[in-house]
């Protein structure tokens, strides 16, 4: 049955476009962010003392667990929003790549934490003895720009890593990242730094990695390209 509606209004008994087209698991995410800052508000957790928030010292002194839980907080109302928006703009077609079954959207969360890890370190590597704390899903949000990238390049399969598509996305996302960064001018930003260095290693880390994590999920050879 062709479930679409072709112009008119609803009637009932006929089937609806669902209103949101993303995956379950885009839609988890993007609701688990907002959720968890709005608690994240509520207790008044202040990140920049907060254990939980990233830091080049903290590392350095052995704490490693900021690593992930840093991805779960942020800065103010506007910079969680942005991130959920990125999310769902991003991330649907490599969630629908992975699959929305139970061993696709672990290899999904997997896929999600690894590239905002890679990404923290990344800020971490490049910013060497700065007490600066970190937070923000967009290290994480940048890898599933990356691994969409190669999707774009392969027409919905996984393209080639330096095809023109992937080379031209990462080129104008890190001149974008780095002017934000440097300059201070990111929208909802407010007077926090723009960790452009966790942007850009994140995006690598997705380029790099999705090929990895679709075998991992199970995805056929027909879904890669050579």
């Amino acid at each position: 049955m062709d479930e679409r509606q072709i112009d008119g209004p609803w009637r009932p008994g006929e089937a609806r476009e669902p209103i949101i087209r993303a995956p379950w698991t885009i839609v988890v995410l993007c609701i688990g962010l907002v959720a968890l800052y709005a608690v994240q508000s509520l207790t008044h957790l202040d990140v920049a003392r907060s254990p939980l928030a990233l830091s080049a010292t903290g590392l350095e002194a052995g704490r490693w667990l900021p690593l992930i839980t840093s991805l779960f907080l942020h800065g103010s109302w506007p910079h969680v929003l942005i991130n959920a928006v990125a999310a769902l703009a991003y991330g649907p077609p490599v969630a629908r790549l992975l699959g929305t079954d139970v061993r696709g959207a672990l290899v999904f969360s997997a896929f999600y934490l690894v590239c905002g890890v890679a990404g923290g370190l990344g800020y971490v590597a490049l910013n060497p003895h700065d007490p600066t704390p970190l937070v923000g899903a967009s290290g994480a949000i940048s890898g599933l720009l990356g691994a969409a990238s190669r999707l774009l390049e392969g027409r919905g399969r996984i393209g080639p890593m330096f095809g023109s598509t992937v080379i031209g996305m990462a080129i104008a996302w890190t001149i974008i990242n780095v002017v934000l960064g440097v300059s201070g001018l990111t929208p909802g930003a407010g007077d926090m730094k723009v960790a452009w260095q966790a942007h850009v290693v994140g995006y690598a880390a997705g380029v790099l990695l999705i090929g990895v994590f679709a075998r991992l999920a199970g995805a056929t050879q027909a879904a890669f390209t050579h």
